[in-house]
Order: C-alpha cells, then sequence, then structure tokens
C-alpha cells in the first residue's frame, strides 16, 4: 500500500507548482492577440501610435512569456520524479502531444518572440506583423496541445488497456485530439487568456489616466482593451457553459460536488444560487435555488436527469464489486499472460478495473476488502463538496464582476466618456486581480474534482506516485515554493517598474508631453493635447 503522506505532499507539490505557473501563462495568451491586433491597426492607419503601443504592452508581454517559461519546464520533469507510474501508464498517449507542444509550438512561439523584440528595423511592416500573429498563433497552439493532454486525463478516450505491460496504448490519435472535453476546455482556456490580458491593459491605462499622462496613449489602449474584452468575456461564460455540459455527461460527481446535489431531482434539475453545504448531514443550509435552470444548462434537455450524490453512490458502489472482480481477473492473467481464456474474460470485466484499484489504497488483496473498507473507497470516489461548491461559485461571481466592468467600459468607449468617470478607472484599476482569481478557481475545480483519479475512472491518484520519501518531497516543495515566489517577486517588480516609467520609455517623447500640463482637468484626460494627437498625421 502506499504513503498517504506521500500521495498527499506529491499533489500538494504539483498543485502549487501549476498554479504558480497558471498566473503567467493567461496573460501570454491574452496579450499575444492583444499585440496582433494593435499591430494590424498600425500596419492599416500607419499612424506611429499603434506600433508604439505594440512595442509597450510588447516589452510587459516579454518579461511574463520569460517567466511563464521558466515556471513550466519544471513542470513537466516532475511527471518523471514524482508520478514515475503514472508516466510509465500514460506515456503512450500523453507523450505525443506534449511532444508536438515542445517540438512545434514552443519553438515556434520562443522563435518568432525573438524577431518581434529584435526585428522592428530589420523587417516590413507586412513582416512584422506576420511575426507578431504567428507568436500568438505559436502561445495558443502551445495551449491546445496541452489542453488535449489534460483533457484525455478528465476523459481518456482514444486508448486501450494492455494488461501485460499495464499501459494504456493509443488506439486513435483523432479520438484524443477532438476529444470534446480537451476541445471545451481549450476554447474556455483561452478566453479566459484574452479576459485576463484586457483586463490588464484596461487597468493599467485607468491608471495613466487617472494620472493625466500619457492620455492619448491610454485611451486608444483602452478601447482596444474594452472592445476585446467584452467579446472575450462573453466567450468565457458561454464556453463556461459548455465545460460544464461535458463534465455533466463525463464526470458525474464533479457535477454533483460542485453544484452540492445531495438528491437526484426530477428533470429539470433547480440551480443552488447559494447554500452552506453540510457534508455530515447531507444537505445545504440557507439555500437559495433557481427552479429548472441546472437542468437546461447540465443536459440542454427538460427530461434528462442529472444525478444526485445519492444515486451516485448507489452507481460507485456496484462498480466497486465489479472492479473487485476485474482486479481479481487482471492478476490472475498477469500470472498466465497466453491464456486467451483469462484474456477474455478479463475484457469482459475491465470497464470497472480502475473502482477496484480504490480499494488497494487499504488492502493488497482486494477480495479480503472488509465492508469498512469498500465503504471508505466510496467516499474517496467523490471529491469534497464545500471546497469545490465554494471555488465554483466564486470563480462565476468574478466572471459576472468581470463582465460589468467590461461591458460599462465599453460603453464608456463607444460614447467617448471614458476620461469624465474617474470612478470608472478606479474600478478598472481595483479589478486587475479579478482574472487571475478566476483563473485559479477555475483550475482549482477542473483538477481537484477529477479526484480521486489521475486518469478519471481508471487509474487512481494513490498509485500514480513515485516510489519517493515523503521527506524528498517536501523537500522539493519547499525549494520549488522558493524559487516560484522569487520568480512572482522578479515579475511584480518588473512590471511596475515598466508601468511606472510609462510608454514614454520609449524615447519617442510625444507621450511625455501629455503628463506636463498642469491644467488637464477634472475627466483626467488633458484634451487639447489628446485632441491634437488625434488630428496629427504622426499618431
Amino acid at each position: 500500500m502506499i504513503s498517504e503522506s506521500l500521495v498527499d505532499l506529491s499533489r500538494l507539490q504539483f498543485a502549487a507548482t501549476a498554479l504558480y505557473h497558471f498566473l503567467f501563462v493567461p496573460l501570454t495568451l491574452g496579450l499575444s492577440l492583444l499585440l496582433a491586433i494593435m499591430e494590424t491597426v498600425y500596419v492599416m492607419t500607419g499612424k506611429t501610435i499603434y506600433r508604439d503601443m505594440t512595442k509597450f504592452w510588447g516589452k510587459l508581454f516579454g518579461i511574463n512569456f520569460a517567466l511563464g517559461v521558466t515556471t513550466g519546464l519544471t513542470m513537466e520533469f516532475q511527471f518523471g520524479t514524482n508520478w514515475a507510474y503514472y508516466s510509465h501508464y500514460v506515456g503512450d498517449i500523453f507523450g505525443a502531444p506534449l511532444a508536438i507542444e515542445g517540438l512545434l509550438a514552443f519553438f515556434l512561439e520562443s522563435t518568432f518572440v525573438g524577431l518581434f523584440f529584435f526585428g522592428w528595423d530589420r523587417l516590413s511592416k507586412v513582416g512584422h506583423l506576420s511575426v507578431t500573429y504567428l507568436t500568438a498563433i505559436g502561445s495558443n497552439l502551445s495551449a491546445l496541445l496541452i489542453l488535449i493532454a489534460n483533457g484525455w486525463m478528465q476523459n481518456p478516450v482514444g486508448a486501450e488497456f494492455n494488461p501485460v505491460t499495464l499501459r494504456m496504448e493509443l488506439s486513435s490519435f483523432t479520438d484524443v485530439i477532438f476529444n470534446p472535453v480537451a476541445q471545451a476546455k481549450f476554447v474556455h482556456t483561452i478566453s479566459a487568456g484574452y479576459v485576463t490580458g484586457s483586463i490588464f491593459v484596461l487597468s493599467i491605462s485607468s491608471w495613466y489616466l487617472l494620472k493625466k499622462r500619457d492620455t492619448a496613449f491610454a485611451l486608444r489602449s483602452f478601447r482596444i482593451a474594452a472592445a476585446f474584452g467584452l467579446a472575450s468575456v462573453l466567450s468565457v461564460i458561454v464556453l463556461g457553459d459548455e465545460s460544464g455540459y461535458t463534465a455533466a455527461e463525463t464526470q458525474e460527481t464533479k457535477m454533483a460536488a460542485m453544484e452540492g446535489m445531495w438528491k437526484t431531482e426530477e428533470a429539470p434539475a433547480g440551480l443552488t444560487l447559494f447554500g452552506i453545504p453540510d457534508e455530515v448531514n447531507k444537505t445545504n443550509h440557507a439555500e437559495i435555488r433557481i427552479p429548472y435552470v441546472l437542468g437546461l444548462i447540465g443536459t440542454r434537455s427538460v427530461d434528462k436527469v442529472i444525478p444526485g450524490i445519492d444515486a451516485l453512490e448507489v452507481k460507485i458502489a456496484s462498480r466497486i464489486e465489479r472492479g473487485i472482480v476485474a482486479v481479481t481477473a487482471l492478476e490472475a492473467l498477469r500470472k498466465d499472460p497466453k491464456n486467451a481464456e483469462k484474456l477474455a474474460y478479463f475484457k469482459a470485466v475491465q470497464a470497472d478495473l480502475g473502482y477496484g484499484l480504490l480499494l488497494k489504497k487499504y488492502i493488497s488483496d482486494v477480495r479480503l476488502a472488509t465492508p469498512e473498507m469498500k465503504a471508505q473507497a466510496l467516499r474517496d470516489a467523490f471529491p469534497k463538496v464545500t471546497p469545490m461548491f465554494w471555488t465554483f461559485r466564486i470563480m462565476v461571481a468574478v466572471a459576472f464582476a468581470m463582465l460589468a466592468l467590461i461591458a460599462v467600459a465599453f460603453w464608456s468607449a463607444a460614447r467617448n466618456r471614458i476620461g469624465s468617470r474617474p470612478w470608472l478607472l478606479k474600478w478598472a484599476v481595483w479589478s486587475v486581480p479579478l482574472p487571475w482569481i478566476a483563473c485559479e478557481m477555475g483550475w482549482f475545480v477542473a483538477e481537484y474534482g477529477r479526484q480521486p483519479w489521475t486518469v478519471q475512472g481508471m487509474l487512481p491518484t494513490h498509485l500514480s506516485t513515485s516510489a519517493l520519501s515523503g521527506n524528498d518531497v517536501l523537500f522539493s516543495l519547499g525549494g520549488f515554493l522558493l524559487f516560484y515566489t522569487l520568480l512572482l517577486i522578479a515579475e511584480v517588480y518588473l512590471m511596475l517598474k515598466y508601468v511606472r516609467l510609462g510608454p514614454s520609455s520609449l524615447g519617442t517623447g510625444k507621450y511625455a508631453l501629455e503628463s506636463a500640463n498642469p491644467d488637464a482637468g477634472a475627466t483626467g484626460v488633458n484634451a487639447p493635447v489628446y485632441a491634437a494627437a488625434l488630428s496629427s498625421k504622426e499618431v
């Protein structure tokens, strides 16, 4: 049996490094496409202000990209160091998209990032614009391939288990690529990245406007971020619904936990807006519910039932019993691998193998499992409701808060009233952490909600670890936390440094003039200079 502390520490280390890494990823995704949009406007209009916008926001993109690469590399090494059997089990499937990501997407992105920064005076306008788009394509392609691998863990398709090698083997790469869970996760994740980039630009632009500096630059950046952000945040909400739908189809325990569904309801099920989960008594206190909504969203029908935890407990208890038979059949086949009759029998019962393996946490010979062990395995088959319930609602609440901000920002930009609304600018400045909160909560729901599996329904987490001691993992966990924290401090320091320097630090000089007028007025916009900037052929 595997040490529970080793499993918990290994999970904690991977969670910590993944959450740190994802502080950098969404901003890379969002800024890469915003840079392409800004430079497109520059090439179409010839106005240098858009070139300078691309350069300035590109400088912040470069800082974030470098630190994102640094934190991402160590994550993949953990598969070999901390999750050795998992790597053996999924190498055929998991290795393919990650290899393509490293050989194609990452090198594409990294190569063109260099050309982006050093090619301004060496490439034509269209040539440099192509470089910027290829950088954005590389970033998004990296996300796609990584999420294909992650989506397979959530919904293992296109593969078959080999009882002789104890590995999954690829049967259809097409099924892996077009896995509906992976595709839903991809579009939802990149949309979240676009929102992150939009609010980042919106917030910093608002700060410049409040400080009455670089106003022509800030106003145009604000407008682009508001327009792009509105499309992105609406996409996040719509595509989040798609992710919820795929979860209801493929991960019923995740759906039941994040919705706090203790009891199965008649279709269509109601949605719990608020409640206080009570895991001991299996109920929610102080519930606020909207009838029918969850059923309509989760099943896209009026007659399909979403099973609650009560119904799932009955279903999974049966699967654990059948899983004991499957584990026993596998062990018999392993002793006589050439026996065709034993192989046929195992294939007939292998669908529930993973549920029988849940008992390996408590006893080596699953046939001797006591009722108490089976009850504990049944409890293990569900993620805890309270953290799932609250993190999901925090994510959704933050998403709608961002929608409200960006909608007001877009409306104000369309009516040319940005500078006359200092409350909006302050709101935008203080909202800069929101997309990161939503992203981190979303990944918690996705990954914690998959427990107790590393591969949904097939490979339990407690069987996936390497043969390490708890002290080994504790030491590396401490080292990673220290190193990643130093990187995060470096990121914040460099970002704040260049934000304070502002667009005038590009050396063009035209934006410094806007900060020099002490009579900019209560609107926060230097109207004469801004009007001149708008009419100038240079900008």
